[in-house]
């Protein structure tokens, strides 16, 4: 009886090789978004639903860190953020309201940044700050996470991509430090208070939280004038909370955290997959909102840079990085170099190709491969 014929080294490796790259586009046409993903350097976490915009707990692990009360510019505080993940995420640098203290913003921490941010609840410098010192303070605290945090921090923050969020004069500190910093992505005011009603000037898409039954910030005196005070050009909503008090904000509140999560994502992240909940629904169907106004649709997104994937001409440059590929990468399987979207897992400790990269189909990448 005649043997098997003999199957050589190569031949085993292209076969190996082909069935490898068909389960990774078969895998890949199995994952909703991948090639979004790819165009949207700064896209995180799985396709949105209502469940996963309301729920206490977002995607990703998260640990805190503290930060000194003897810091310089601000009262200290406490920074979240994502963990066991290679990934990098915008800042949200919350400040709270007149005589409170940070723990009174302390349940959007872990519930903001298991969502895919870093943020920082911070104390200010005296109880009785003013909107305008508080604006200084959520500044100074957005450099210091920028510059001065823990390398772990950094780790995980892209600081080309910071947002503000105050409650009641935190609130009206939110909305001034847009005003004084453009480069900001995104502004939330909760319940805001503060005396200046007309801010002309901002160019930071800005989400105004205004609250029902406020009786210490009322929404006709503060949040609707505010509102109306940021320009009509401006990506903004102003969102009403049905029977609400001034301290709605305090606690976990389904809606305010479903809004600021969608309007971070929107803005912080570019992404779009988060309009539905921002344009779409009837808002004041929803009996937890009392009013609702916006200047939907919102700016096209301009995707970003994705950043070089190498060196100039395609030249290749070795690199070692552990389970993760970010757009713009490439790894070498036997002779030709291919790449998936940010995120997607093609083993543990592979070398991969910083390179000039060619778009094929299903959203993969063919390079060349290093000599």
């Amino acid at each position: 009886m005649k043997g098997k014929p003999h199957m050589t080294t190569t031949a085993r490796r292209r076969q190996t090789f082909v069935a490898i790259i068909a389960m990774l586009l078969a895998s890949l046409a199995l994952s909703p978004g991948a090639d979004a993903q790819a165009s949207n350097p700064y896209q995180r976490g799985p396709n949105p639903t209502q469940s996963s915009i309301e729920a206490l707990r977002g995607p990703y692990s998260t640990t805190t860190t503290s930060v000194s009360s003897f810091v310089s510019g601000f009262g200290g505080g406490t920074i979240y953020y994502p963990t066991g993940t290679n990934e990098t995420f915008g800042g949200v640098v919350v400040a709270p309201g007149f005589t409170a203290s940070q723990s009174s913003m302390s349940w959007l921490g872990h519930r903001l940044a298991s969502q895919g941010f870093v943020v920082f609840t911070i104390d200010t410098n005296g109880r009785f700050d003013q909107p305008g010192s508080r604006a200084d303070q959520l500044l100074a605290a957005a450099d210091y996470l920028a510059d001065d945090s823990s390398s772990a921090v950094q780790a995980r923050l892209d600081d080309s991509r910071m947002a503000v969020m105050g409650h009641s004069m935190g609130g009206g500190g939110s909305i001034e430090a847009s005003s004084d910093r453009s480069s900001l992505k995104a502004s939330i005011p909760l319940t805001p208070w503060h005396t200046r009603k007309t801010w002309s000037s901002v160019q930071v898409p800005t989400l105004v939280v205004g609250a029902e039954n406020d009786s210490v910030a009322s929404t006709s005196s503060h949040a609707i004038p505010l509102y109306n005070g940021l320009p009509s050009s401006l990506d903004k909503a102003y969102l009403e909370l049905d029977g609400a008090s001034h301290f709605a904000p305090n606690s976990n509140n389904t809606t305010i955290a479903a809004y600021s999560i969608s309007w971070l994502k929107r803005f912080v992240d570019n992404d779009t997959r988060y309009d539905q909940f921002l344009c779409g629904p009837n808002h004041t169907a929803d009996r937890d909102i009392s009013d609702y106004r916006s200047t939907c649709p919102y700016s096209p997104v301009d995707p970003g840079d994705p950043g070089d994937p190498g060196t100039p001409g395609g030249e290749c440059v070795r690199t070692h990085t552990r389970n993760h590929v970010d757009a713009g990468r490439a790894t070498n399987v036997w002779g030709t170099a291919y790449a998936v979207g940010s995120g997607d897992n093609l083993g543990s400790h592979s070398y991969f190709n910083y390179v000039s990269l060619q778009s094929i189909s299903g959203g993969w990448t063919e390079v060349s491969s290093c000599p």
